[in-house]
């Protein structure tokens, strides 16, 4: 398995460790639930350097990248980002990622477990005139979120983060290091996701000042687990489960991301034309009662059949309840609308709701 340079910090403040996307990274540390209030109330920190980070460049790298994403990148501007996914030719989802305009080339952040084949499939479509790297290996990458975010961060830069809008980035230096400051996350908290070398003395340095920073805010670590669980509650998909190859972006409730008046891309035909005929699926939110926890692969049922299956399911710790995603016919998608999950062979009465779960005061 692979390591990134927090790989010793982890284990030395009892991480549990997992194998995830092809590395060793922390699941947990105290506890899920204490990590996941703690990005809710005050602030905590993400190593998410396991994600997969390639470079575009050349004088076409507008066009390939409107080829081959599914959002409009020629509304992007230097400093800003977007959120998008990349199809296959039938309309599948090879990946869900982030394109970042960084002047004068481009940054694509793609999933860990998605990176080789990602990287493969932007190589089998790349023409002349564009250069596609894999910097991967060069970047760490730190999140840090949650409502004293900002105030953690302000002590360690001159750039004044209260002036970064959602989406956007600067480039400057925090806690001493250059690096891309970007305001973005996974939580659906104000934070910021930190770009810089990936050298273990310097992440161990950026570590430890972010730390000694958050500390009258009882800053915490934050593993894999609450991370899943915090990003469940705002509604976002995982890939591997809520988007794959064999969903379409317009089913899994992307539609606002998939510009299909922006010319041609790959996959658009069938998007098109499964927005002409109308969704015969979509991906629904429910919720459950009390303290019943669905996961991954459970079947959703109505009047006696199976009607879909579970794909992601948790506890929420904000809500104290049960939630999940699943996809179910179209008919059944409307928030109120009444559905079952089998739980270990009993039918828990559930019902769709409207995404997100929680809502940020």
């Amino acid at each position: 398995m692979k390591r990134t340079a927090f790989n010793r910090i982890h284990t030395s403040l009892g991480g549990k460790m997992v194998e995830f996307g092809g590395f060793e990274m922390p699941v947990q540390y105290s506890g899920i639930i204490e990590e996941h209030l703690a990005v809710r109330k005050s602030v905590g920190v993400f190593d998410v350097s396991h994600m997969g980070e390639f470079e575009i460049r050349g004088e076409h790298a507008l066009s390939f990248l409107q080829e081959v994403t599914v959002n409009d990148v020629s509304r992007l501007t230097d400093g800003k980002a977007q959120y998008s996914a990349m199809c296959y030719e039938n309309g599948g989802i090879v990946d869900d990622l982030l394109v970042y305009h960084c002047g004068e080339h481009y940054m694509l952040v793609v999933n860990a477990a998605n990176l080789g084949k990602d990287f493969e499939w932007l190589q089998s479509h790349l023409p002349k005139g564009v250069s596609l790297h894999d910097k991967s290996d060069e970047v760490s990458l730190l999140a840090v979120q949650g409502p004293k975010a900002v105030s953690t961060l302000q002590k360690l830069t001159d750039v004044d983060l209260s002036k970064i809008e959602y989406y956007h980035h600067v480039s400057g230096k925090l806690a001493g290091e250059d690096m891309i400051i970007s305001r973005t996350g996974y939580t659906g908290e104000l934070g910021f996701e930190l770009y810089f070398l990936s050298d273990e003395s310097i992440g161990k340095k950026v570590w430890d000042k972010i730390f000694e920073a958050g500390g009258e805010f009882g800053i915490v670590p934050v593993g894999l687990g609450a991370r899943d669980t915090l990003r469940l509650e705002m509604g976002f998909c995982l890939y591997g489960n809520d988007i794959d190859q064999t969903t379409n972006p317009l089913e899994a409730g992307l539609g606002w991301i998939t510009k299909l008046d922006k010319g041609d891309f790959v996959g658009r035909d069938p998007l098109l034309k499964v927005n002409q005929d109308g969704l015969k699926r979509k991906l629904i939110g429910f919720s459950l009662p009390e303290r019943a926890l669905a996961r991954h692969g459970y079947n959703i049922r109505s009047n006696g059949s199976v009607v879909g299956r579970v794909t992601s399911g948790t506890f929420s710790p904000s809500l104290q309840k049960g939630i999940g995603m699943g996809y179910v016919p179209a008919g059944m998608a409307k928030p109120g609308q009444a559905v079952n999950v089998e739980i270990r062979g009993k039918e828990i009465q559930g019902n769709v709701v409207k995404l997100p779960f929680y809502q940020r005061s």
